[in-house]
């Protein structure tokens, strides 16, 4: 009786995954159609992925976002740590952290917003300098939230202990904290490069007419119809993320042995 009650209480989650994952299930599964309707598998095929590979729009798209999430990735993971130990080491203030780390919770729309009439009323040319400073709005805060977590964990004695032995600040940040940080640091990085990866509210509104990144580029393909070709982009972007989110996880456990 016990075990059928407890199969009931996990029936609306698992329907739940089965609302979220099928969709995805058969995006991926037709990629591999070797026909031209998306809703009608007529054999297997890897045609659609090597469409993608002559698809110039594509290829630019791809180009432009990776170079917005490689740089969103490498600026926010400095800058993020630094405000994450500025944070945690030099302020007591709840309200200066709060809004640090305040984009990283705001509505993206709002965000995007007021991004673009900030630019407009600079007269800022929008492009991929634009994309990646919006980005990083976001960016920066993600990574200061995920390495302050692990600053919280940190034993605060060997800092002690390098200062006493007569270590500067800088010397103690670079061969104590930094290293026992390197955990939190790392799935900062890739969680910012992902979202980076994927984003599409941001870049939308800070995007120039001639720097479309790839969600931009998927989405003018999507108005006129759903092909094979999408549902293969799709299903790669979907292995990138994943990949992504298993390292982060994997980051995620080795900072909690470390604690």
């Amino acid at each position: 009786m016990r075990k059928r009650s407890s199969r009931i209480v996990f029936l609306p989650l698992w329907l739940v995954y089965l609302f979220f994952y099928v969709p995805i299930a058969v995006v991926v599964f037709m990629s591999f159609n070797a026909g031209d309707n998306p809703y009608i598998f007529k054999g297997f095929s890897l045609d659609w992925y090597g469409k993608l590979a002559g698809d110039e729009t594509i290829l630019q798209g791809l180009g432009n976002t990776l170079i917005v999430a490689v740089g969103t990735c490498l600026v926010s993971t400095v800058v993020g740590t630094l405000l994450a130990v500025g944070l945690a080491r030099h302020t007591r203030s709840k309200v200066i952290e709060a809004i640090a780390t305040m984009p990283a919770i705001l509505p993206e729309l709002m965000l995007a917003i007021g991004l673009l009439i900030f630019y407009t009323a600079i007269d800022f040319t929008l492009g991929l300098t634009s994309i990646l400073l919006a980005h990083l709005t976001f960016g920066i805060p993600l990574v200061a939230v995920v390495v302050r977590v692990r600053l919280a964990s940190m034993d605060t004695s060997l800092e002690e202990a390098s200062t006493d032995l007569g270590a500067s600040p800088l010397q103690t940040f670079f061969r104590i904290t930094l290293p026992g940080l390197a955990p939190g640091i790392a799935a900062g990085a890739l969680l910012a490069f992902t979202f980076s990866l994927d984003e599409f509210v941001l870049a939308f509104f800070s995007a120039g007419p001639t720097d479309p990144t790839l969600p931009i580029v998927i989405y003018s393909m999507v108005r006129f119809g759903v092909t094979p070709d999408i549902n293969a982009l799709a299903t790669l972007l979907l292995t990138v993320s994943v990949v992504a989110v298993l390292a982060v996880q994997r980051m995620t456990r080795i900072t909690e042995s470390l604690k």
